[in-house]
This record gives structure tokens, sequence and C-alpha cells, in this order.
């Protein structure tokens, strides 16, 4: 199959990865364009482009697909297919229907569940039971279009949204290569539309979500440590200073929601306690609570913010 891929993360890269490995054309890549970033505010690749380059296949960085001029060039591709990963920009109706077989999209969801720009952070935030990939037919509207194929994840209670990332993106490699292994072959692969019932939205992550709110339940809280790390990351604060939290568990207890309730800093939440197991101060190296309580005491009966 002759194809375009478009994607931009982490994400993206063992999809375009397994498509490579199929046999197949990669005529071209679409990523975002490179943005400053690190100390230095260095303009560095996104992860999908720095992989084509390296494997010396063309990369487009449009800031957008809106023009005429874009939309010629693409099409110009001459593209049996395109496949879609986390690219990032809206793709107009002239580019979707510019390859033959039209655009395939590989979504970290259920759906018609979590359509939008979040999906693996909020299964995780929401408790959801399982998630999943989606290989959608693309259309016009918003993780709207037919589905082509399915499969699930069951979401344990210590599932953090890093293991999640690395396993449906593996699981969407596979799938998007069996996919379209069987167009290439011809095969009828039905496109199923997407239930009416069951949808929901995965708002983009916002910095302020990662304050711990302790009115909150704990259960609730953990939900945030592992959904919201590396990014926006998790905090509290404590005498005007923020302190990030890696890993928390869930522990019984109760009191006036942010006391400390115990010398190993455990919380009272709205519902149930707290305890931090990794914390990161701030201009320090991530350590363990124990480890930050030995040089910075909290006393039982502290509130914290």
């Amino acid at each position: 199959m002759k194809l375009v891929f478009m994607g931009t993360p982490d994400f993206s890269v063992p999809i375009l990865g397994s498509l490579i490995e199929a046999g197949h054309q990669v005529v071209c890549v679409y990523s975002q364009p490179p943005r400053p970033a690190g100390r230095g505010h260095k303009e560095q690749l996104t992860p999908v482009h720095a992989f084509a380059h390296e494997r010396g296949i063309a990369v487009r960085t449009p800031k957008s697909l809106k023009s005429p001029e874009a939309q010629a060039e693409f099409a110009a591709l001459d593209a049996d297919i395109a496949v879609v990963a986390a690219y990032g920009l809206i793709l107009p109706q002239a580019v979707l229907d510019a390859p033959r077989l039209g655009c395939l999209n590989v979504h970290a969801s259920l759906l018609p569940r979590w359509r939008g720009a979040a999906p693996i952070q909020r299964a995780i935030l929401a408790g959801d039971a399982e998630t999943g990939i989606t290989i959608m037919q693309m259309d016009a509207g918003l993780d709207t279009g037919a589905m082509l194929a399915r499969e699930s994840i069951v979401l344990a209670p210590d599932t953090t949204a890093p293991w999640l990332h690395d396993m449906l993106a593996a699981m969407g490699a596979r799938m998007m290569a069996e996919v379209l292994g069987r167009l290439a072959d011809d095969e009828v692969v039905t496109a199923t539309p997407q239930p009416a019932e069951g949808v929901t939205y995965a708002h983009k992550l916002a910095k302020e979500e990662g304050l711990l709110d302790w009115r909150q339940s704990a259960v609730e809280l953990d939900r945030k440590v592992r959904a919201l790390n590396p990014w926006p990351g998790v905090w509290f604060e404590m005498a005007g200073e923020r302190i990030k939290v890696w890993e928390a568990a869930v522990l019984p207890g109760s009191g006036q929601p942010g006391t400390v309730l115990d010398d190993q800093m455990t919380v009272a939440c709205g519902k149930f306690a707290l305890r931090p197991l990794k914390v990161q101060r701030a201009g320090k190296g991530v350590m363990t609570t124990g480890e930050m309580l030995r040089g910075h005491a909290i006393p039982k009966g502290t509130v914290l913010g």
C-alpha cells in the first residue's frame, strides 16, 4: 500500500514503525512543526518527525491544512490511504477525500467513549474498568467515524497513564497493521457505525487539574496521581511550597480533609486517606516520602493546602 502517515507524539511512533516493517510504502509523513523545548528553548523535532527523518522518509510540518496549496500538495502524493495517529491538526474534507481509501485513525479508547484529546488519562480519572483501541474511518466529525476494528484492555487499580500509553500504542500498531494487511489483500473490512449511546468527551488536560483537592475521596485523588503524571503533574501546597506527588496509596483513615494523620504523611481526604509514596520538592529530584520526611518533618495535625 502507498500511504501517508500523520502523527506527532511518542504514541504514534510504534504505529509508524509497524507500517514500515509490514512493507508498506510510506511516501510522506506529516507531523507538527518543531517547537522550542528544554532549558535552551532550542527547536526540537517531534518524536514522529525524528523517527521518520532517521529512516529517510520525507516529512512535512504545515501549521494548517486549510489552504488550497496545502491540500493540493497532499492530494499530489496520490496515496492509497492515510494513517492518522495523534496528529493534532483537523483534517479538512478535501484531505479526508484525497487518498483512494480515505483516512484511518488509531484512537486510544473504545469509541464512542472518550472522543477527543486525552482519552488515556480520562479513562483512568473516571475509574473505567476497561479501555482500548479503535481503528476508525475518519469523517468530518470529532472521532465520529465508523469503526473498522476495536479491542479492549482491562484497567487495574494500579494502572498508570505511562503504562497504559505504551500498551495502547503497541496495540494500535498491531491492529492498524492487521487492518491495512487485509485491505492490501482486497479483503472486505466491515465499517460499523458508532452507537449513539455512551458518547463522552476526553477534554484536553489543563495544568490546574493537577492540584490535589483533599475534599475529594482518596480513591479519586489516587486516580489523579496515576493519570496526570508526568504531565501536567500532581501536587499540593505546604507552607507556600508546591510538592509534587508521583505515587500514592489509598488507606483507611478519616479527619478534616487535608490534615496529616500520622508520621508517614497519611492525609485525610473527603473519604478515606491518601499517603504519598514518592514526592518531589521544588528544585529536587524524586524521592520517597520517607526520605523527604527525614530532612523535612511534617508533624501530625499539619493541614496541607
